[in-house]
């Protein structure tokens, strides 16, 4: 894959787009090693860990709506 260059323009786009569409949180995992764990895990689903995450939290809270 060739590598693109991009313009300090278009990445304030995407800086502004982010900001507009998106909540951000930090996350600090214990113990250290526990973000490759979650990040292998994802690979192996075939998802980011980001995509995975979010699934996570999405289904922990249907299931805790259905207590």
């Amino acid at each position: 894959m060739e590598k693109r260059n991009t313009t300090k323009a278009q990445q304030k786009a995407v800086q502004k787009y982010v900001s507009n569409n998106y909540d951000r949180v930090v996350l600090t995992l214990k113990p250290k090693g526990e973000r490759d764990k979650i990040k292998a895990h994802a690979d192996s689903m075939g998802e980011s860990m980001n995509a995975f995450i979010n699934r996570a939290i999405s289904e922990q809270v249907e299931r805790d709506k259905g207590e």
